[in-house]
């Protein structure tokens, strides 16, 4: 079993390395005028003694897990979905860095100096909200008290079993309308009916296999969000 630190390390690897996303899975085009860039948060860390329900098949440590959120039903760009903290980088943030870790902050409470930040992924197109999202990502090395902050932008903040996640029999697809057409993305199906899919989910799915932990799955099985 790979230790909590060893993950760290592996994790350090992935984002020198890189992680090569998929094409945009909307087909449309992004608006010039509107773009708009944002940055994400992918917090992993041993968040507490809860264990994961699935041990993936020794890939991972079951105390393994990243930090996530769900977003409030009245926001104007996916309401209701799972996201990572996170939001658009002011003129005043540090690049993707300080904003990623200034809106979690403001969504979560967290205390940002127990936070490693390992670096930042290549940004990824959203043309559905007109964004460019740098993900980074971070290693909790202090874990501090987190909650959903501010109720307009989220209702609720969770940690996530990384084991759970790599589940086979919690991973289908999803294909949504959008504009002009459909999306089709992967999903993750946590406890009490929690869906992870979009955005959130094609950058886990993204992670996990540079990591060379991704179990197998079916990729014909599909979920409504």
């Amino acid at each position: 079993m790979t230790a909590a630190r060893d993950a760290r390390d592996e994790l350090r690897r992935v984002v020198r390395t890189g992680v090569r996303w998929p094409a945009d899975p909307t087909g449309l085009a992004m608006d010039p005028a509107r773009v708009r860039r944002a940055a994400v948060l992918v917090l992993f860390g041993v968040l507490d003694a809860v264990p994961a329900h699935k041990r993936a098949d020794g890939q991972v440590p079951a105390d393994l897990d990243v930090l996530l959120q769900r977003r409030a039903a009245t926001l104007g760009h996916h309401p209701g979905q799972v996201a990572f903290p996170g939001g658009g980088i002011d003129p005043d943030d540090d690049g993707p860095v300080g904003a990623a870790l200034r809106e979690a902050v403001e969504e979560t409470g967290l205390d940002p100096s127990g936070v490693d930040v390992l670096g930042e992924l290549a940004e990824i197109a959203l043309p559905v909200s007109d964004n460019l999202v740098t993900p980074v990502v971070g290693w909790w090395t202090r874990p501090s008290a987190v909650a959903a902050v501010d109720h307009r932008e989220a209702v609720d903040v969770f940690r996530a079993p990384v084991a759970d996640l790599l589940d086979p029999a919690r991973r289908a697809v999803v294909v949504h309308p959008v504009r002009r057409g459909r999306v089709r993305t992967p999903a993750f199906e946590l406890d009490d009916g929690v869906l992870v899919w979009g955005f959130t989910a094609i950058v886990l799915s993204g992670i996990f296999d540079a990591l060379g932990w991704t179990v197998p799955w079916d990729d014909t099985r599909t979920v409504t969000p």
